[in-house]
C-alpha cells in the first residue's frame, strides 16, 4: 500500500506513558498528532475532536476498544508479539512493531482506516433492509424490546445480522447513551474470556501486573452484547448466570462482590436446546436469556429483499470507493435473486463489493455479475446448473441418491473440502469463500474429522 492511503487520516492519537511514540510516528505520516497519556484522556480526545484511528500501548488496549468505535492499533515492543496477536484476537485493527519503519506505520494505519471507512460507508444497518413480512416482524419485536431492560436472544444463521439487531436494541432503548460492549465468545479460550468478561485483580495469575476490569464493568450503565453465546464452557456459563440472576459478578483472583447494572443481548447461530440435550450447555442459563427470544430469517426466506439490499451495497460500496454515480441493471440483480447464498446477507455483501471495486463501467451488468458468480467456489447448497450435463450422467445421479441427512452432511464435506483447498488451507479465505464466520467453519471442519 502507498504511503498516500494514509493522507486521508486528519488526525491520529497516540495513547502512551511517554511522548516518544507520538513524535516518531508524527515524522512517519502527514496528519496532526494528539498525544495522551491516559485513558480517560483518551476518551474524551476521540469524543471531541475529528480523530480517526487511535494508535495505543498494549496495556491500555483492552478497555480502549470496549469504548470506543474507531479503530485501535497497538504497539507491539520487543518480545510482545504473541501479546499484540492476542490483542488482534480481541478486536484490534493490527499492530505496529517497534523501532517503527515510515513504511510500514503508513501502511498498517492507512490499511485500518482504508477498512474503517468502507465499514461506515456501507453499514451494517443494511443488513435488515427490506420491507418483507419476516422483518417487519422482525422489526416489530424489536420495536417493543428495546425499551425495556429485559434480556434478548437473538438467534438465526450466520451472516443474518444478529449484531445489527443488538445495536438497534441498543440504540434505540434507555441506554442509548451508555456504552455498547461487545464480546465474541467464539474468539477467545475459556480461560481468556473469563478474565475479559469479569475482569481480574492484580496476581490473580502471571502476568496479571494491575487491576483489570472486564467487559461487564465495562458495560455499566449500557448493553453487554454476547456474540456466539452457545460457545461458551460451563465454567463461564456458570458466572454469567449469575450476572443475570443477581446482577453480580466476581473479579477473576478476587472476593470482593461487585453489583452491576447492564443489559445483556445475546446471540448464537447454534442449536442450543439441542446442546441442552447434550449437556453442553446449561438450561436454567437459557432460560434466563431467553426472555425475549429474536428469530433472524435466513436470505432464502426473505428474497423480496435481496433487490433493496443490493441497491443499498451498490450506493454505499460506491460512496466508499470513489465511484459514487455507480449503479447495477435490473437483469443483474435478477440474477442475484436466484442465488440460494448460504452466507446470508454477509456473502451477498462480499460479492456485491468485489462488483462494485472490479467494475470499469458505470453499471454493473449481467454478464458481470455471471462472471463473478462462475469464479466462485461451487457449493452444494447453492442450485446446480444442468447445462452441458448428459442424459447419462443425469441418471447416474439419481441412481445414487440417499437419504437427505446423509446426502446433505456429505454434500457439505464436500464444499468444506472444496474451499479448502481452492484457499491453500487458508482457513480465514475458507471461511470467506463458504459466506460462514470462522467460528463456524472450525466447527464444521471439527464435525466431518477435516481438522
Amino acid at each position: 500500500m502507498a504511503h498516500g492511503r494514509a493522507m486521508k487520516l486528519d488526525m491520529l492519537l497516540v495513547l502512551a506513558d511517554t511522548p516518544n511514540h507520538a513524535r516518531e510516528l508524527g515524522r512517519c505520516l502527514d496528519a496532526d498528532v494528539v498525544a495522551v497519556h491516559s485513558l480517560e484522556d483518551a476518551i474524551e480526545a476521540v469524543e471531541s475532536r475529528p480523530i480517526g484511528v487511535v494508535v495505543s500501548e498494549l496495556r491500555f488496549a483492552g478497555e480502549l476498544m470496549a469504548r470506543v468505535s474507531i479503530p485501535v492499533i497497538v504497539i507491539a515492543g520487543e518480545g510482545k508479539l504473541g501479546d499484540a496477536i492476542a490483542a488482534l484476537r480481541a478486536g484490534a485493527a493490527d499492530f505496529l512493531l517497534e523501532p517503527f519503519v515510515p513504511e510500514q506505520v503508513a501502511y498498517v494505519i492507512g490499511k485500518a482506516l482504508a477498512r474503517h471507512e468502507r465499514e461506515d460507508a456501507a453499514p451494517s444497518a443494511g443488513v435488515v433492509l427490506g420491507d418483507s413480512r419476516v422483518m417487519k416482524q422482525v422489526w416489530s419485536v424489536v420495536a417493543r424490546a428495546a425499551p425495556g431492560n429485559a434480556t434478548v436472544l437473538v438467534r438465526g444463521e450466520s451472516g443474518t445480522g444478529k449484531e445489527v439487531v443488538a445495536r438497534a436494541i441498543h440504540g434505540a432503548s434507555s441506554r442509548a447513551d451508555k456504552p455498547f460492549v461487545k464480546i465474541d465468545c467464539a474468539s477467545l479460550p475459556d480461560a481468556l474470556l473469563e478474565s475479559e468478561l469479569f475482569g481480574y485483580e492484580k496476581g490473580a495469575f502471571t502476568g496479571a501486573t494491575a487491576r483489570k476490569p472486564g467487559r461487564v464493568e465495562l458495560a455499566e450503565g449500557g448493553t453487554l452484547f454476547l456474540d456466539e453465546i452457545g460457545e461458551l464452557g460451563t465454567a463461564v456459563q456458570a458466572k454469567l448466570l449469575r450476572l443475570l440472576q443477581d446482577r453480580e459478578i466476581e473479579r477473576l483472583g478476587g472476593t470482593r462482590t461487585l453489583r452491576v447494572d447492564v443489559r445483556v443481548v445475546a446471540a448464537t447461530h447454534r442449536d442450543l436446546e439441542t446442546m441442552i440435550d447434550r449437556g453442553q450447555f446449561r438450561q436454567d442459563l437459557f432460560y434466563r436469556l431467553n426472555v425475549v427470544p429474536l428469530w433472524l430469517p435466513p436470505l432464502r426466506a426473505r428474497r423480496s429483499d435481496i433487490e433493496v439490499l443490493v441497491q443499498h451495497f451498490v450506493r454505499a460500496f460506491g460512496a466508499a470507493n470513489e465511484k459514487p454515480n455507480i449503479t447495477i441493471d435490473a437483469a443483474a440483480i435478477k440474477v442475484l435473486r436466484g442465488q440460494r447464498w448460504p452466507g446470508n446477507v454477509r456473502q451477498l455483501q462480499n460479492v456485491v463489493e468485489r462488483l462494485v471495486v472490479l467494475s470499469e463501467a458505470p453499471t454493473i451488468s449481467e454478464q458481470a455479475v455471471r462472471e463473478e458468480l462462475s469464479q466462485r467456489v461451487r457449493f452444494a447448497t447453492q442450485p446446480s446448473t444442468t447445462q452441458g450435463s448428459s442424459a447419462q450422467e443425469s441418471a447416474a445421479a439419481v441412481s445414487v441418491v440417499g437419504p437427505l441427512d446423509a446426502e446433505m452432511r456429505e454434500a457439505e464435506r464436500r464444499a468444506l473440502v472444496r474451499a479448502l483447498e481452492h484457499a491453500g488451507g487458508n482457513r480465514t479465505l475458507a471461511a470467506r469463500l463458504l459466506g460462514i464466520s470462522r467460528s463456524s467453519l472450525y466447527e464444521k471442519i471439527a464435525e466431518h474429522g477435516l481438522s
